[in-house]
């Protein structure tokens, strides 16, 4: 089996993180169905190790030959995401793991990030303290992105981490490995709000924040990240309801 690994140029103990990895069956915990994360520590520190599910077959050989794995995207978009000065958890390495013809294992690495909460207790709990107040920081925090030229593709409810700082509460991106770095448009930069709500008052305040930073109007704003909002619930719930028609056909 063929070992790639890359660490960020910090990293003093290579060889206990490497032994980590190799063990990384043998720690208990971890959580997650299709990838799973396990909190380890290692000198002290506590390290954030996500292991990605083994790709189908044809995957394993795009992603030997042809396509960057979502390991070693992760890596690289948050050593971007900090260049920008975007908040993430630092970096650490990553891992792949993969024979002759096909990709197998890989493992993203970085510390751990203690958070106060995500966008998704917003949406579970609209009197949470300071729910506007948040809500409406983590639309500048968006607007700065994009225009940045960051468009997060996993932009949803439990891929940014909030922590209170003061008065001042502070994001940080999750789960990068679906990204693009580019110029975007009116249309695109509107559409990164649809995975984040199915609740139309928050739509209301997310709008009204986003158009006091853009200067663009209110309403344009506010039909089409509804209008998007929308679509998207309406393509999540008829997903699942596939997924249930599949699993009966299988009994």
């Amino acid at each position: 089996m063929k070992e790639t690994k890359v660490f960020n140029d910090q990293i003093e103990n290579k060889d206990k993180l490497t032994q980590v990895i190799n063990n990384f069956d043998s720690y208990q915990g971890g959580v997650g169905e299709r990838n799973i994360i396990k909190i380890i520590e290692v000198d002290s520190k506590k390290i954030n190790i996500k292991a990605f599910k083994i790709p189908n077959l044809i995957n394993q050989i795009v992603y030997n030959f042809f396509r960057k794995s979502k390991a070693q995207r992760s890596f690289e978009y948050a050593k971007k995401l900090i260049e920008f000065g975007v908040g993430t958890p630092k970096p650490l390495a990553y891992f792949e793991f993969s024979n002759f013809l096909l990709f197998k294992n890989s493992f993203y690495v970085s510390e751990q990030l203690d958070c106060d909460l995500t966008y998704r207790e917003l949406i579970n709990d609209l009197n949470y303290p300071n729910h506007e107040f948040i809500l409406r920081a983590f639309t500048r925090f968006t607007y700065s992105l994009h225009e940045k030229g960051i468009q997060f593709l996993d932009h949803s409810p439990g891929n940014t981490l909030i922590k209170k700082n003061g008065e001042v509460y502070e994001f940080y991106l999750v789960d990068l490995n679906r990204m693009h770095f580019e110029t975007m448009d009116f249309e695109k930069r509107v559409k990164n709000f649809a995975r984040l709500t199915i609740h139309k008052s928050m739509v209301q305040v997310m709008s009204d924040e986003y158009a006091k930073c853009s200067g663009e109007d209110y309403d344009k704003i506010f039909n089409l990240m509804w209008k998007e909002t929308q679509a998207f619930q309406e393509q999540f719930h008829r997903k699942i309801q596939l997924k249930k028609k599949l699993k009966f056909w299988k009994f």
